[in-house]
């Protein structure tokens, strides 16, 4: 790998496209750390102290980079735009005239990217502005930590004040979103994809520091073989597939024969991603908003125990059981056997042994349905079991409640989005290289 590294300087055009993606991860990291207009410094310190004890502030902050606890102009990160994505997608199994674009090739891609982007600016606003009230309650319990003291980040909290920080925090969203594309266009890579990659793996050497510094080297080095452990599993399940065999019948038009080729249908083990993991966070997310709205005192202490707590069991459990229902759901939106089985017909191709048609769909419903669950079951492992590993070995990472609640709480997610990102963006470098009769890093 250390010699085929320098063949991906030795292209100009692949030379130009990773310089162009680094600028550009550049400009989104320098702009992690630009504060909002009308936030109060002190505050955002006090912000920084709090997401240290975990709980659905150390979560936000996961996808933004740290930039969340800023509140700085890239404090909502990409996640309005993953979640535009996910409500298109989703709306295409419901809504005909989105269906429809979805069959329409580019012309229907480009209608949809459209609307994502509408849609993504909308999400924006709403969270700014849900971001603005949410922190600026001083008896908020999200922000209030052990002493129930919320925070208060904008100084004059009036309609003008607001109003900036709420278009400063949606217009650097629509940046993002345009930097992202950038990226996909004339860089290498997912766009998106790297920007959160990038936020990821931004939390790592501080957070390694912390833990070295609080809990010795030996905790730091067990740390770090339990990432390498992570590392090698993701990547072994990432790279599993169950290939499904697929021959095409020869035609004969003119003088020329067609077709008689064998080809695969590759399922991935893991063919939700880690999308059911941000499915799932979401939905956790919407309890310890009703428990600040509601003036129901059991239920926001029951959420404040449960599931604001990530060492909390009841936590674990019910995480757990949404990883593995979203990753069901969201493999069904992807890959729909019934239109596969029409598509293989159409093109005259059949499964050896299995009759095109219904026999077909019902054949790659059931491999379908037995595929998911070893793969749901390992990105909720993947997920919990770090956190679980790490908590009941006590190392802390902050101040709160020990790394099980601090910074590495989503320790697993982590990896998990950073490996597969790696990958993908490794496959591209590697078929660039391959296209120039380099030896690539897959080969």
């Amino acid at each position: 790998m250390l010699k085929t590294l320098p063949n991906m300087f030795k292209v100009p055009d692949l030379r130009n496209k990773i310089l162009f993606t680094l600028l550009i991860i550049g400009l989104y990291r320098l702009g992690s750390f630009i504060p909002a207009p009308g936030i109060d410094v002190d505050a955002v310190q006090l912000l920084r102290d709090r997401t240290a004890e975990g709980g659905i502030l150390q979560l936000l902050g996961l996808f933004s980079g740290g930039a969340l606890t800023q509140f700085a102009i890239f404090a909502l990160g990409i996640m309005p735009y993953i979640t535009a994505s996910i409500i298109m997608q989703i709306l295409g199994v419901v809504v005909p005239k989105i269906e429809e674009w979805q069959e329409q090739g580019a012309v229907g891609q480009r209608k949809i990217t459209q609307w994502t982007r509408y849609l993504t600016v909308a999400i924006a606003l709403v969270q700014s502005t849900s971001f603005a009230f949410l922190f600026n309650n001083p008896n908020n319990p999200i922000t209030g930590g052990d002493s129930n003291a919320g925070i208060e980040l904008i100084k004059d909290f009036n309609v003008w004040t607001v109003s900036l920080v709420v278009l400063t925090l949606t217009a650097g969203t629509a940046l993002l979103m345009w930097m992202g594309e950038l990226i996909t266009q004339r860089g290498i890579g997912n766009g998106m994809s790297l920007l959160i990659f990038t936020s990821v793996i931004s939390t790592f050497p501080a957070q390694g520091t912390t833990v070295q510094a609080e809990n010795g080297n030996l905790a730091l080095l067990l740390l770090i073989a339990l990432a390498v452990v992570l590392v090698v599993s993701i990547v072994y399940v990432e790279q599993g597939q169950r290939r499904i065999p697929v021959q095409f019948a020869k035609r004969q038009v003119g003088r020329r024969m067609y077709g008689g080729q064998n080809t695969y249908i590759p399922l991935k083990v893991n063919q939700s991603g880690v999308i059911p993991i941000i499915f799932a966070s979401s939905v956790l997310y919407l309890p310890q908003l009703l428990a600040v709205t509601l003036p129901w005192e059991g239920f926001q202490r029951f959420v404040d125990e449960n599931l604001a707590r990530t060492d909390s069991p009841l936590y674990y459990l019910v995480f757990g059981l949404l990883i593995l229902g979203f990753a069901y759901f969201y493999t069904a939106i992807t890959f729909d056997p019934a239109k596969q089985a029409d598509t293989i017909r159409k093109q005259g191709g059949f499964i050896p042994g299995i009759r095109p048609g219904p026999q077909t769909e019902r054949y790659l419903a059931r491999i379908l349905s037995r595929i998911t669950l070893p793969g749901a079951l390992f990105i909720a492992g993947v997920a919990l079991i770090p956190s679980v590993i790490i908590q009941l070995a006590g190392w802390s990472a902050g101040t709160g409640q020990g790394a099980g609640g601090g910074s590495f709480g989503f320790l697993g997610i982590s990896i998990l989005i950073a490996s597969g990102v790696a990958l993908e963006t490794m496959r591209q470098i590697d078929s660039q290289l391959t296209m120039r009769n380099y030896e690539g890093f897959l080969a």
